[in-house]
């Protein structure tokens, strides 16, 4: 079974409501969407949305790293050798981690198919169905409130806040008006965005704590870089912090693990380059006794499928965030996994059970 033929598609989805983060507000998923069609038929799927503010990669350079240097690199293998496949997707060029992913994800489709299972299964099987948080972004007190009863109502028991756009003193009112609102058995998380200073963070999570507020972790307080401030923050604070920005690539895990900088990593398939490189994070983590989250960005149901399917294989990834399809103003894909509430559910069908994808008319097809 041989590589045959790379195409890929831009894909435009807008969402129900803008999300906005410290870093960037967002109204519409755009992503490009590989359809990776093997010598006896099948046919793989992967996806790349643009996040340039966290990845730096964008649609015209997704698109042109699969078509002019991945696309060409693997065309023709066989992806029985598939090592020697991820080995050259990592290796012949620098950086390009979500179009890394979206072709990493094709492949692997691919090779569960031909298992005839699952892809769950093909990478470890070791959980059949999960539970999603659901984010709620950054607005004003009573939007984020609103929306937090909302998502409870809807049967969401995890909350992931967005934090870090204002003032820490709005953050600290806004979390205390949604613990009101919500109740204290709902589990409530934080997302920074890397929108805190070093000592801001510690207060702010310290004031948290005093006013026994069940923060259950913090996510990536401060800049991705700042190793050293990461690490000051953890060791400062008792609420549990997770790096995510600062960890795309094995060796950024091995050195947050070495310096114990957090206590927990958020992988994402777009920052590993996917799942080939999320499973060594992963290991390394379990090495080190520290668990792990896998999350998305605004990715639609392809991306997120195959993130939920390696997130469910490994009994070391013990938090899921895989809202995104969610938010998304209609569905167009045929397949995948099947939401049931805050529940994900996986189908029988081998690889990602992706039957068929919709694109507009006039969005175009490259290959």
């Amino acid at each position: 079974m041989r590589i045959q033929n790379i195409e890929v598609m831009r894909k435009y989805t807008p969402l129900i409501k803008p999300f906005k983060t410290a870093l960037r507000t967002v109204t519409q998923s755009e992503s490009i969407l590989v359809r990776m069609t093997a010598s006896d038929g099948r046919i793989g799927w992967g996806e790349a949305p643009a996040t340039v503010v966290i990845t730096g990669d964008s649609l015209d350079s997704i698109e042109s790293a699969v078509l002019y240097t991945l696309g060409p690199a693997i065309q023709g293998r066989s992806l029985l050798s598939y090592e020697q496949l991820f080995q050259t997707i990592h290796t012949v060029m620098v950086g390009s981690s979500s179009a890394k992913a979206a072709v990493d994800m094709a492949i692997y489709d691919l090779l569960a198919q031909y298992s005839g299972m699952p892809l769950y299964q093909f990478l470890g099987g070791y959980r059949d169905r999960i539970e999603t948080d659901f984010t709620v972004s950054v607005g004003t007190m009573a939007e984020m409130a609103d929306d937090a009863e909302r998502c409870v109502a809807e049967g969401f028991n995890v909350l992931k806040i967005k934090v870090g756009k204002d003032p820490i003193e709005e953050d600290i009112a806004r979390i205390q008006e949604i613990r009101n609102r919500v109740g204290n058995e709902i589990g409530i998380r934080l997302d920074a965005n890397q929108g805190w200073q070093v000592k801001e963070a510690i207060r702010c999570i310290r004031k948290l704590e005093d006013l026994n507020l069940n923060i259950e972790l913090v996510e990536q307080p401060v800049r991705a870089g700042n190793l050293t401030g990461l690490k000051t923050v953890s060791d400062a604070v008792d609420t549990l912090i997770m790096a995510d920005e600062s960890v795309f690539t094995p060796s950024q895990a091995l050195e947050v693990l070495q310096h114990r900088a957090a206590d927990l990593i958020n992988i994402k398939l777009m920052k590993a380059g996917g799942i080939y490189k999320a499973q060594m994070i992963n290991q390394l983590a379990e090495e080190y006794g520290v668990e792990c989250m896998v999350g998305s960005m605004i990715e639609s149901k392809v991306a997120v499928t195959a993130a939920a399917h390696f997130a469910a294989s490994k009994k070391n990834i013990t938090r899921f965030d895989f809202d995104a399809p969610l938010m998304m103003d209609g569905q167009d894909i045929n397949g995948g996994v099947v939401y049931d509430g805050r529940v994900i559910r996986f189908t029988d069908a081998a690889g990602l059970g992706i039957h068929n994808v919709h694109i507009q008319e006039g969005m175009g097809v490259t290959g």
